[in-house]
């Protein structure tokens, strides 16, 4: 069994500040071994629910996070970006049997968590056919269009919450849970063992990994936090200025979704 996992950090447990998140800080490399510490979990759990074949996607900021020295000999690592579409899934293909994703977050313009965000800080809130979108629902419906199923995701309880809302059928497990500027979190050790055993259970129901429905024809908005950046985005082939910050952008295919995305925030 192959499995792809995606590793973010601001949905890791306990951090709270982006000072935790950012790799020019004193604070980040507390919470760069709190990520890798999640990862490894997810590796175990992955491995005694029958992975064989594991390949972890570095998808925060550089890319270049995850303490190589601790990760296990035989699993392979996507560092940094190609400037593919499928981004924080980069090496994702149809040859996987399952996707996780862990250390996610509250989409932008969430009150969920003070790190909350979508892709980048540029943006207020990014909306697929009317409904706020998160970096969960962006890549797991990347994953549906190549045929693998989400089967367990991390991060915190506003996440879980949308998750529960638009794929019940996901593993979930909140690390955390935001208040304003605060956190109310596991610690790192116990998250490390809800991450482990809810990444076995959920790989190992075979049974109940559902593809989320790919839209076919979608519609992207995007509201920037600068009116300035509406104005340049208008002039991306196919969008057009709704005014207030906002851009929309009808589409063909979801694969043009990620292909703008690219390239919009």
């Amino acid at each position: 069994m192959k499995v792809f996992i995606s590793v973010d950090i601001e949905g890791c447990a306990g951090i709270t500040h982006w000072d935790e998140a950012r790799r020019t800080h004193a604070d980040y490399a507390e919470f760069r071994e709190i990520m890798t510490n999640e990862a490894l979990a997810a590796i175990r759990g992955a491995r005694a629910a029958g992975a064989t074949e594991v390949v972890v996607k570095d998808a925060h900021a550089s890319g270049r996070n995850l303490i190589l020295d601790r990760l296990p000999p035989d699993i392979r690592i996507v560092r940094a970006w190609a400037g593919h579409p499928l981004c924080m899934v980069q090496g994702l293909d149809e040859s996987f049997d399952a996707l996780m994703m862990i250390g996610y977050h509250a989409a932008a313009g969430s009150e969920a968590n003070a790190l909350a965000h979508t892709l980048s800080l540029a943006a207020a809130e990014i909306r697929l056919d009317g409904r706020r979108a998160s970096e969960f629902l962006i890549h797991a419906l990347a994953g549906a269009m190549l045929g693998v199923p989400t089967v367990f995701v991390s991060g915190d309880a506003g996440l879980m919450a949308e998750i529960a809302d638009v794929a019940p059928q996901v593993g979930r497990c909140a690390v955390k849970q935001g208040y304003g500027q605060s956190t109310l979190s596991m610690t790192p050790a116990g998250a490390c063992a809800a991450i482990e055993a809810g990444a076995a259970q959920a790989l190992s129901r075979s049974g109940e990994r559902q593809l989320l429905a790919v839209p076919q024809s979608p519609v992207l908005e995007i509201t920037y936090n600068d009116p300035l950046l509406a104005e340049r985005h208008r002039w991306y082939p196919g969008a057009e200025h709704l005014g207030d910050r906002t851009i929309r952008l009808p589409a063909q295919d979801y694969f043009e979704i990620l292909r703008a995305l690219n390239y919009l925030t």
